[in-house]
């Protein structure tokens, strides 16, 4: 356990306390220094555990302590903190729930697909596209949370949300297409290997029987 996993697990815990400010009833929330309306204290508490993120990561390269755990935990502390917020949003309307169910599910479909890949043998490094991609949801939830307390900006965080879909599809659509590439290459590698080695053993054959190793290989050929 170090610094970086620690606030890996820090961010998985911002999730709930997000979820309660977006959802509870009322517009304040009791603070420290008096009363704070509820959508400023749940957009600070999503970005304060956005922000987390991006310094855990770079603490760990920094630091030389990228370890097994931050690894696992930090695609699922994302996943959990960027559903829940959508999740959230959905109950209280203000992002369609169709959206909602294309985002979380391309996140299911390429977690998957990685998992797919891994049993496999196959390691789908993050395109350009994917490692975009938490940055435009973090923007695009913070729009959308921001325009519940100032109007003006429901239209940016609208359009920021059908960018995050399409952003993840064509992404989505990267990683099938590494997979199909890497599956494809592996078979083709694998049946060579399979038809040399019948060839082998046929010209083993062959020499045992005192046939020669040509006419053997005429003989496989034919067949």
């Amino acid at each position: 356990m170090n610094l970086p996993n620690l606030l890996t697990l820090l961010r998985i815990f911002f999730v709930p306390l997000l979820v309660a400010a977006l959802l509870a009833d009322g517009t304040w929330i009791a603070g420290a220094h008096g009363l704070v309306s509820r959508e400023i204290f749940a957009l600070a508490v999503f970005l304060t555990a956005a922000a987390t993120d991006l310094v855990d990561g770079w603490l760990a390269r920094r630091w030389g302590q990228v370890t097994t755990v931050g690894t696992l935990l930090d695609p699922i502390a994302d996943k959990l903190l960027i559903s829940a917020a959508l999740v959230s949003l959905v109950d209280i309307h203000r992002v369609a729930a169709w959206i909602v169910i294309l985002i979380i599910g391309r996140e299911f479909a390429v977690s998957g697909l990685r998992s797919i890949a891994a049993s496999a043998g196959y390691m789908i490094s993050a395109s350009e596209l994917g490692k975009t991609k938490m940055a435009a949801q973090v923007t695009a939830i913070s729009l959308v949370i921001a325009g519940i307390r100032w109007p003006q900006l429901e239209t940016l965080g609208l359009l920021g949300m059908w960018a995050v879909m399409l952003f993840g599809i064509v992404s989505a659509a990267d990683y099938f297409r590494k997979f199909w590439r890497r599956v494809d290459d592996g078979v083709k590698s694998r049946r060579r290997r399979v038809l040399l080695r019948m060839e082998r053993q046929k010209k083993r054959e062959a020499a045992m029987r005192g046939v020669p190793a040509p006419l053997a290989s005429r003989d496989a050929g034919n067949g």
